[in-house]
């Protein structure tokens, strides 16, 4: 079996539960890096903290949405941390996702699709007239036109963003067993054929080891 590679969802502001989650997560058989979004690093030592962190795949999942300037500034306000991967809305257009490609560095861009805690209906309220398919599949190929690095998509798309995207495809949104917790679109584990799964909760709650086990085993 290829080793699955995952991102766990760090989804606190408490430092001695995020160094628990990474203690505990060391495995062989999983290659495994760690996704912080906002709540961590807008927390008082989630920044410092990230960058002490040696000899891990460090995930920033800020989803920048803003004028391209703004964006630009904050991705090379980020160079000091060396995070491996940084996440933008791919809704942010085509010029902004081609400015911050452009002074990203070492860092690899993602480019986020439409979220998985939304749904067709939520897409008709926000005022938006394609399904969630068709959106996605134009957000992966503006994020091909600015050679984007890596891409995250809910997986139901996975299958035809690969046929548009051809680097690295991210799926939040999986689940271990028939658990579901806030995702509109989600699927198990088993059944997502994408390079990255990002898994929060159904690892970081509870026995951290023995989610991290059972989510290997249901791999299998």
């Amino acid at each position: 079996m290829k080793k699955p590679k995952i991102f766990i969802a760090c989804d606190t502001n408490n430092l001695t539960r995020v160094k628990e989650i990474i203690n505990q997560t060391q495995s062989s058989k999983i290659k495994i890096g760690y996704k912080f979004g906002l709540e961590f690093m807008n927390s008082k030592n989630g920044r410092n903290f990230i960058s002490k962190l040696k000899n891990k795949i460090i995930f920033v999942d800020l989803k920048l949405n803003d004028t391209v300037n703004t964006m630009i500034s904050t991705v090379k306000t980020l160079k000091d941390i060396k995070i491996n991967y940084l996440t933008v809305h791919i809704s942010s257009g085509l010029a902004a996702l081609k400015a911050v490609k452009k002074v990203s560095g070492q860092t690899k861009i993602i480019g986020v699709t439409t979220l998985t805690s939304l749904n067709n209906k939520d897409l008709k309220l926000i005022g938006y007239n394609k399904s969630v398919k068709n959106l996605v599949n134009h957000q992966a190929k503006l994020a091909k036109k600015a050679n984007l690095d890596a891409l995250v998509c809910s997986p139901y798309e996975v299958r035809a963003v690969r046929k548009i995207f051809k680097k690295e495809i991210i799926t939040p949104g999986v689940q271990i067993g028939k658990r579901n917790y806030d995702q509109k679109r989600s699927m198990e584990a088993k059944k997502v054929k994408s390079d990255w799964l990002v898994i929060g909760r159904a690892i970081t709650k509870g026995n951290i080891k023995k989610n991290i086990q059972n989510f290997y085993n249901e791999l299998r």
